[in-house]
């Protein structure tokens, strides 16, 4: 089974891909816009440039997005996609990045489990939680309960 993120945006999908592109350092792979599509007919007051999909390719993960005419569309809420980071350099990059005309909700900064962990929600929108783990030394007594818990 494969997992995907599929964003709605309220007009500015393209806009966001390429943000994300370039802060995050991903490819867009696909833009398809609502005009000469079937869709168009039924896109409600959006545009003809709009996007009716997109595809950001971030190293092997896939993030897919959209415009949604507005009458649909809704803010995000209850989730937020997490980015696993290898180093707190890299964490500072992304972080920065992604609070550029965003909202911190808690600063880049280190945990009892991270090297730096944070939470944004970007200019768009979208909430990221930036995760660079420390190294975990797990006592096996700790492992059994974990995996107890996740039956």
């Amino acid at each position: 089974m494969q997992v995907t993120a599929y964003l709605h945006f309220n007009g500015d999908c393209e806009a966001a891909l390429r943000f994300y592109e370039r802060v995050l350092g991903g490819r867009v792979e696909c833009l398809i816009r609502y005009a000469g599509t079937p869709a168009a007919q039924c896109a409600g007051g959006l545009a003809g440039d709009k996007i009716l999909h997109g595809r950001l390719n971030l190293n092997g993960v896939t993030i897919m997005a959209s415009d949604c005419p507005a009458e649909r569309y809704h803010k995000p809420q209850g989730f937020a996609i997490t980015l696993g980071v290898k180093d707190a350099g890299e964490a500072e990059r992304v972080f920065n990045g992604l609070a550029e005309d965003g909202t911190v909700g808690m600063p880049l900064q280190e945990t009892f489990w991270a090297v730096r962990y944070g939470a944004v929600t970007d200019r768009f929108g979208t909430p990221w939680m930036v995760n660079c783990e420390k190294p975990m030394d797990v006592p096996a007594q700790q492992q059994e309960y974990a995996h107890a818990g996740a039956n």
